[in-house]
């Protein structure tokens, strides 16, 4: 292992955003829950059945947002058409749910703004000083702003994110694509690259694209999670990589 607690083979670091590099895991859980509350209350009335932390992280979490939307509604036996991703967002389809949650998604951040957590940036701005190469795979539309908002664009080299993909008809996580991109546009094979992530989505596509290093950054005490969807070490923030080696 090298002095960042990462195989000697591995050239290049793809990093999550949300819930790795920006405290925004729980403001994008607070959305989907006053989304999905709403919408099933309309639907059941007040004895609904609430949307919770479990189905937060089981159904949504690193998900493109209209898979997320599907997910969960089929984990309750609840279909919708898919509409169109214009549908405003008081329509009753995927798309119109997806963009509900995504008013509310920036409403809050622009309320309460953005964090980034600082042990990811110092992690990050090591592996830069050792010449390793970086890109953020997100599954957020929202990407480039929020780096922006945070001062950490420039850690980057390559963006693979929702405006990404949907430009390169990528599938989102669970499936390794965006990840697989990012190597590609970085001119590294997947074993040579190290995964960031925080959700099971996201380990799942580190796993199944053969990446060489799986890192899962466990936030909310879900690590037993992170190493049964394939992480091949747990940490609670990047600074203790290094610490580690």
């Amino acid at each position: 292992m090298t002095e960042l607690g990462l195989p000697k083979q591995i050239l290049a670091c793809l990093f999550d955003l949300d819930g790795v590099i920006t405290r925004t895991a729980v403001v994008h859980a607070a959305a989907w829950k006053r989304t999905f509350d709403d919408f099933l209350r309309e639907r059941d009335g007040d004895g609904f059945r609430p949307f919770d932390d479990a189905d937060y992280a089981d159904y949504v979490d690193g998900l493109p947002r209209a898979d997320g939307v599907r997910s969960f509604l089929a984990s309750r036996g609840v279909e919708l058409p898919d509409g169109t991703p214009d549908d405003p967002p008081d329509r009753a389809t995927v798309h119109g749910l997806g963009n509900r949650k995504n008013d509310l998604l920036l409403d809050m951040i622009r309320t309460d703004g953005v964090e980034a957590y600082d042990g990811t940036l110092r992690y990050i701005e090591a592996v830069r000083a050792h010449g390793l190469r970086t890109a953020v795979v997100s599954s957020s539309a929202n990407c480039r702003d929020v780096l922006r908002s945070v001062g950490a664009e420039a850690l980057f080299d390559v963006r693979i994110d929702g405006v990404v993909a949907a430009e390169r008809g990528l599938p989102g996580k669970p499936r390794p694509d965006t990840f697989l991109a990012a190597a590609k546009d970085l001119g590294v094979e997947p074993s040579e690259a190290a995964v960031f992530e925080d959700a099971l989505a996201g380990m799942d596509a580190g796993r199944s694209g053969h990446f060489g290093y799986v890192v899962g950054v466990d936030r909310v005490g879900q690590s037993a999670a992170l190493r049964a969807h394939g992480a091949d070490i747990v940490v609670q923030d990047l600074d203790e990589l290094g610490e580690r080696a």
